[in-house]
């Protein structure tokens, strides 16, 4: 069941019993292309770990269309927002093909790190780095689309 997770995937920093006891509350979920999985705005209860396919992460901008900042595929995280107070999700997402995913309870996984430090403290690691990467993306796109010319990155 972890294959995608453990070649590399955002969870495969876990040890491999701590990642058994987190896949045990996994459930394995589809969603058709075009679907919207998250809204902006909305609650966050919990994440997904996407085993294939691809979703389009977007903000939305006032008076536009939401602005896509990033494409994510296999072996990433699709939310962290479940994590943080106030639990409400920081952009939205959108399926871009058939998408196989593992979803999480945001509240199991909480009380499952209360329980296991060493998990929760690795899991906290790595939704840290999604959220540094989302934000960098996010970042990055806003400047292309409405910055002046030059603004973006120096990289």
């Amino acid at each position: 069941m972890t294959g995608v997770i453990t070649r590399g995937g955002v969870l495969a920093a876990l040890p491999s019993d701590h990642l058994d006891e987190l896949m045990v509350l996994a459930r394995e979920v589809s969603f058709p292309v075009g679907t919207r999985i998250i809204d902006e705005g909305s609650r966050a209860d919990r994440f997904w770990v996407i085993r294939s396919g691809s979703v389009a992460l977007d903000i939305h901008v006032p008076g536009r269309r939401p602005a896509m900042v990033e494409e994510i595929g296999a072996g990433e995280l699709l939310g962290w927002s479940w994590l943080l107070p106030p639990r409400h999700w920081h952009l939205g997402a959108e399926t871009q093909s058939l998408v196989w995913v593992y979803e999480f309870d945001g509240g199991a996984v909480r009380a499952l790190c209360r329980k296991e430090p060493e998990l929760g403290m690795a899991l906290a690691i790595e939704v840290a780095d999604a959220i540094a990467q989302r934000l960098m993306a996010s970042r990055t796109r806003l400047l292309d689309l409405y910055g002046p010319n030059g603004s973006g990155p120096a990289w």
